[in-house]
């Protein structure tokens, strides 16, 4: 996570997967109370530099809120196997997403259309178009969705459609989903609590774990190349996404 940012959180499933043999259902829990915990910290650094655009992450984990839920009654409910070879292919996806960011991120975009959301320069405030609104209500849906179905924090959607929908600056873009993830995975680890029984064994020394790295390295992240960082989150993708869809074939 301090590498990449939120969205190297998906790869807490694959980890906890691995290293200790735990199915979905069982590693979903722990993986969101690391991510909700890094979220909040992350949240909480960036309303003290007020980069948090509070409304629109209080607008997109609304819509993670309501929609939680299903994906946790799905995760229950579909089968292993499937949910195995559906996160793979969010991991591939994911992957190639990142590898095309980092060959990619230097494009101008001066010409491309104006984005739906975009801050008045004048008053700092966002326009509440139709267009606007209606896109960062999709956005809560989709990733509160795959919060509750696979444990993940749902970064990895968050991150790409406010870069796409919006005029906010990278920092900005990036604390504001912290603060959407912060909610919605709390959302997401109370309906798993009341589903399933949580290994507190295993979940509070991993989240410690993961959240002292994440400080530590912070810096460190800053220092290395983004195309050298995004590139390697690709290859670690795709590794766990073939790692999982065996995993799928087996079951």
């Amino acid at each position: 996570m301090a590498l990449t940012g939120a969205g190297g959180a998906i790869l807490a499933i694959p980890l906890l997967a691995f290293s200790l043999g735990l199915n979905l259902q069982q590693a979903a829990p722990i993986a969101l109370l690391a991510i909700f915990t890094a979220a909040s910290i992350g949240t909480l650094q960036g309303l003290s530099q007020g980069l948090v655009r509070y409304k629109t992450a209080l607008l997109i984990a609304l819509l993670g809120i309501i929609c939680a839920p299903l994906g946790v009654m799905l995760a229950h409910w579909l089968p292993l196997p499937l949910l195995s070879g559906l996160f793979a292919g969010i991991l591939i996806s994911v992957a190639l997403r990142s590898w095309q960011y980092a060959k990619f991120e230097q494009i101008d975009n001066k010409d491309t259309p104006p984005p739906a959301c975009t801050i008045n320069p004048t008053t700092s405030r966002l326009f509440w178009t139709a267009r606007c609104t209606w896109r960062l209500l999709s956005t809560g849906a989709l990733a509160g969705l795959l919060s509750g179905l696979l444990g993940v924090g749902g970064g990895f959607v968050i991150v790409p459609s406010l870069q796409r929908a919006s005029n906010f600056k990278p920092q900005v873009i990036v604390a504001t989903t912290l603060a959407a993830i912060a909610i919605i995975t709390a959302s997401s680890l109370a309906l798993h609590g009341v589903k399933s029984t949580i290994h507190w064994q295993i979940a509070l020394p991993f989240t410690f774990s993961a959240t002292i790295v994440m400080l530590a390295l912070g810096t460190f992240s800053e220092k290395t190349p983004n195309a050298i960082r995004q590139k390697g989150f690709a290859i670690l993708c795709i590794v766990a996404a073939f790692y999982l869809a065996a995993n799928a074939v087996i079951l």
